[in-house]
């Protein structure tokens, strides 16, 4: 699996709603406010932005009190989706992807499609578990360690 960085902004405009989203369930935000917070070229973040919608993944309201915001809860997105949705397959090799399966002449006596098959297998059975409530806790766990670290 490679995440490619249109598919690591994704990520992080997924996860950077889901902080706004337990601030407060219909909080919109402004693109420019997030390419700010995560150093994303806010044309690309539009760009990005617009799959998400597409995918149901965002809402989005125009005009001057506009923004977007998750259109479901973190809980219901797992990291897994989101990967697919930008860059496809997260199988290491396409003879055993699940759904970009190309052949290959070698197949049959190929000793490395187990080793791959179990690659995807073990990486699928992580990134289809972890939802973006998952990532939400582990973001807030780790700033708080970083904040005790300072005694605040």
């Amino acid at each position: 699996m490679k995440v490619s960085f249109k598919g690591d902004y994704a990520l992080k405009i997924i996860l950077d709603l889901s902080l706004l989203y337990h601030q407060s369930k219909t909080a919109l935000t402004q693109i420019r406010e997030i390419a700010r917070r995560q150093d994303i070229p806010e044309k690309f973040l539009e760009q990005i932005v617009s799959i998400l919608k597409q995918a149901n993944y965002l809402r989005t309201n125009r005009g001057p009190r506009g923004g977007i915001a998750l259109s479901k809860a973190p809980s219901q997105i797992t990291l897994g989706e989101i990967i697919r949705l930008i860059d496809g397959t997260t199988a290491p090799i396409a003879c055993v992807s699940c759904t970009q399966y190309s052949r290959c002449d070698f197949e049959n006596r190929c000793v490395f499609k187990g080793v791959f098959e179990e690659i995807r297998s073990k990486t699928n059975a992580i990134v289809d578990n972890l939802t973006f409530q998952d990532l939400y806790e582990r973001h807030t766990h780790q700033e708080a360690t970083i904040f005790q670290g300072f005694g605040i």
